[in-house]
């Protein structure tokens, strides 16, 4: 069961694709996260949600919320991936330890071994202020994500 609404958000310091620290206490206090979890680059219907959030990425900044898309991926297989579908999204490896944030959020699929398709919107504060999950090979659609930084 992914963290809900009120849960304190758990800290992460990723790696983005291009090798720079992306750290959740870092934004504290000054801008909210929306932290979207994907089972795998490459994939098909990842590849769909991942042009879909980079053609709304307006919405994400009106909000006032940094977006991070994370993956159980290394670093170089993210950043292949958003150059080869020419996104500017910043994109996190949740590679090693593997999927320990995705654990620290219940999005971790242990028998796939990969991140399962949810969402945490994240205050400035650290509180989740909303999140929601999707089956699998179910994009999450993007009326979703605008309920959730309603929420911000």
């Amino acid at each position: 069961m992914i963290l809900g609404t009120g849960a304190i958000a758990p800290e992460f310091d990723l790696s983005d694709q291009f090798g720079a620290p992306q750290r959740l206490g870092a934004r504290r206090g000054i801008r909210g996260v929306v932290l979207v979890f994907v089972p795998f680059a490459f994939s098909r219907t990842c590849t769909g949600e991942l042009h879909d959030l980079d053609a709304h990425a307006d919405l994400f900044a009106a909000s006032g919320a940094d977006l991070l898309v994370a993956s159980v991926d290394a670093k170089y297989a993210l950043r292949a991936w958003a150059e080869s579908e020419g996104v500017g999204l910043t994109l996190v490896s949740d590679f090693w330890p593997h999927g320990a944030v995705a654990r620290a959020y219940g999005a971790f699929d242990e028998r796939a071994g990969h991140a399962r398709r949810a969402t945490f919107a994240i205050g400035a504060d650290g509180v989740i202020r909303s999140s929601f999950m999707t089956g699998p090979g179910e994009p999450r659609p993007m009326g979703a994500y605008r309920e959730a930084l309603s929420a911000l």
